[in-house]
């Protein structure tokens, strides 16, 4: 199926693009998440109406993204966990949890967003990725730490 893209999106092209994707892909996630149209001559015509409109949003997004990026460059996410004498977690750390960590520091954030390779189930330091936009990911670190219980 044929598309135009409606914003910038990873994988498939830039804002105007035509790409062509699997049917069941644009039916069930693209066109109800309002990214893409599909492309017919009717609906060609009305993006080229509301082209410089969607342009000057597309900027803006990407604007406020590079402002938080500023921001968040050398946060350190501490969060402290049951663990074993030897560092073990009772349990592990996911994305929720590092999502409530930035929201405390004041850093709103999807979990989709937040790009970890794998469940942390060790105290220590770890490097994490946070996708802000689709050309911006910023690295941050997360220190886990085991609770001190009394």
């Amino acid at each position: 199926m044929q598309v135009i893209l409606l914003e910038k999106i990873q994988k498939l092209g830039s804002l105007g693009d035509l790409a062509n994707v699997k049917a069941g892909y644009a039916r069930n996630f693209l066109i109800p998440q309002g990214k893409v149209k599909p492309a017919t001559k009717a609906n060609l015509a009305e993006f080229e109406l509301i082209k410089a409109e969607l342009q000057a949003s597309e900027a803006e997004t990407l604007k406020n993204a590079q402002a938080i990026e500023t921001k968040m460059v050398g946060t350190v996410c501490t969060i402290q966990a049951n663990a074993g004498e030897e560092g073990k977690l009772f349990g592990s750390i996911n994305t929720t949890d590092i999502q409530t960590s930035l929201a405390a520091s004041g850093f709103k954030v999807e979990k989709r967003n937040i790009n970890m390779p794998e469940a942390i189930r060790h105290t220590g330091e770890y490097e994490i990725s946070v996708d802000l936009h689709t050309d911006i990911t910023v690295s941050i670190k997360v220190v886990i730490e085991a609770s001190q219980e009394a």
